[in-house]
């Protein structure tokens, strides 16, 4: 999930908008004057300025109309935020120049993106929903199609789908770590280990999962030797953390579809209430949001749309678990929603950090409106496991 999902993003850019008059080539606002045409002041001025710099002034409360050094005061200062996570700061009002009527301002940056007609005034802003709306709901669409077809039809083909997301999400991550950290993981084993616990995690459960994670990390390490010995150490590493934090987390889904009496069901209610988290912390973050969650990490998500993600999660969890879930009771569905809830959050900000490391916005660009695989899996693959296990614990195994 994008790091925008949860509320109104905000504006990017080193430097605020600059006024009138200033220089080329600096960040600096300056004010017009207040008085008559520069040209008035004595001849030895301009002799002077053309052998000096031009030199930012601190700005001077008060000053004679009629002294040509007040009227070339003008403030110096950058206009805009420093870090990416500070809000930008209002601008002031323009002064104008004396004897000239005042003008209407233009556009601004807060009141360009204000629909017509709005009657927001100067200085209303209108929330953008950060990515494209259209495209992202035909693609969701699309895949819930799929996943819905491929899971009630025959489940060995849910199992495909997982393993294609497993292999092009790893792609996705070792492809990003490469380009931005220079880190070479390499991908062949991470792939062929990854499916291989997919597998086994159906086939042979739990027990078959840990095998196979634990020969994966065998090959990572053994396949790394056979480049130079270089950043050996960095490598494997992140080798071994993709190895987990892809293909194992997933394998749990997998997990969930092997129980033999509403292993669908199960799968449908756990892709179920982690959209449903996902959608309800967009919706109330992008109407009420104020109040930031984790500035530092995700700037976009808001406390007010945790509190929509764990209300929406909730209400269904209980309907899922009431209707769908064999000897489910609508009580444990609230729990079990409060737990995806907090679950897909944390899987949601921690990726987020990945991608703060890594300096990048999206994982890739394969789904439109929704960035890369991977950042359509960042909620589900740690809520998979806290998800399996809750089933063992309300309704058993299966």
């Amino acid at each position: 999930m994008n790091d925008s999902s949860w509320g109104a993003p905000p504006r990017a850019g080193l430097w605020g908008p600059t006024d009138q008059g200033t220089s080329p080539g600096y960040g600096w606002e300056v004010p017009p004057s207040s008085a008559g045409p520069a040209s008035a002041g004595p001849a030895h001025d301009v002799a002077e300025a053309a052998q000096t710099r031009p030199m930012p002034t601190v700005p001077h409360a008060g000053g004679d109309p009629g002294d040509a050094a007040g009227r070339d005061r003008g403030a110096a200062r950058p206009g805009g935020p420093l870090f990416r996570d500070e809000r930008e700061p209002r601008p002031g009002p323009r002064q104008q120049p004396a004897g000239q009527p005042s003008t209407p301002p233009g556009p601004g940056p807060e009141s360009a993106g204000s629909a017509p007609g709005s009657g927001g005034g100067q200085g209303t802003k209108k929330k953008s929903a950060g990515r494209d709306l259209r495209a992202a709901i035909g693609v969701g669409v699309g895949l819930g199609a799929i996943i819905v077809a491929s899971l009630f039809i025959y489940k060995p083909v849910f199992i495909g789908v997982i393993a294609v997301a497993v292999v092009v999400g790893l792609w996705e991550l070792t492809s990003r770590l490469a380009e931005r950290k220079d880190i070479r993981v390499p991908l062949v084993p991470l792939a062929v280990g990854g499916v291989a616990m997919v597998v086994a995690g159906y086939v042979r459960g739990a027990q078959g999962a840990w095998v196979a994670v634990s020969l994966t990390a065998l090959a990572v390490l053994v396949w790394r030797m056979t480049e130079p010995p270089d950043n050996y150490l960095r490598d494997v590493t992140a080798g071994v953390f993709a190895a987990f934090y892809v293909p194992f987390l997933a394998t749990f889904v997998a997990l969930i579809l092997a129980a033999e009496h509403d292993g669908p069901q199960r799968v449908l209610t756990f892709l179920l209430l982690t959209v449903v988290s996902d959608t309800g912390a967009y919706a109330v973050g992008w109407r009420f949001g104020k109040h930031p969650l984790a500035p530092r990490i995700s700037p976009g998500k808001t406390r007010e749309g945790l509190m929509g993600a764990v209300a929406f999660a909730m209400v269904v969890g209980a309907l899922c678990m009431q209707y769908l879930i064999r000897d489910g009771v609508w009580w444990q569905g609230l729990l079990l929603g409060l737990a995806v809830a907090v679950s897909a959050t944390l899987g949601d900000l921690g990726e987020s950090m990945i991608k703060r490391d890594l300096g990048i916005k999206d994982m890739g660009k394969l789904l439109p409106g929704h960035g890369g695989i991977m950042d359509r899996l960042d909620s589900l693959l740690p809520t998979a496991p806290v998800v399996w296990l809750l089933f063992v614990i309300f309704v058993g195994g299966g």
